[in-house]
């Protein structure tokens, strides 16, 4: 891996969720309907990714501003509201 992912405040969120919730995440992002109008990631390219990989994935798909929307959408489908609130809060601050 070379360097730092695109958005260290998107890997900071992924770090915090289990193993269990991250599985989740990366499941909800291969679903079309989830992302209401956003393209779902092909499977390959999630499948071994890890939280790193996750963000330069969805940086790459989505652009930063979007892969922040999604990241949010997807923490209140996996009832981390804890996780949604802390993100929304920084990305606020980060926009100001």
């Amino acid at each position: 891996r070379s360097g730092a992912p695109s958005d260290p405040l998107l890997l900071n969120t992924l770090e915090d969720l289990t193993e269990e919730d991250f599985l989740k995440f990366k499941w909800f992002l291969q679903q079309p309907h989830s992302l209401q109008g956003l393209p779902a990631i092909k499977k390959v390219h999630l499948q071994t990714a890890g939280r790193w990989d996750a963000v330069d994935v969805m940086v790459h798909t989505y652009g930063l501003p979007a892969a922040v929307e999604v990241t949010m959408k997807v923490l209140e489908k996996i009832s981390r509201n804890d996780l949604l609130q802390s993100l929304s809060a920084s990305n606020s601050e980060g926009q100001s």
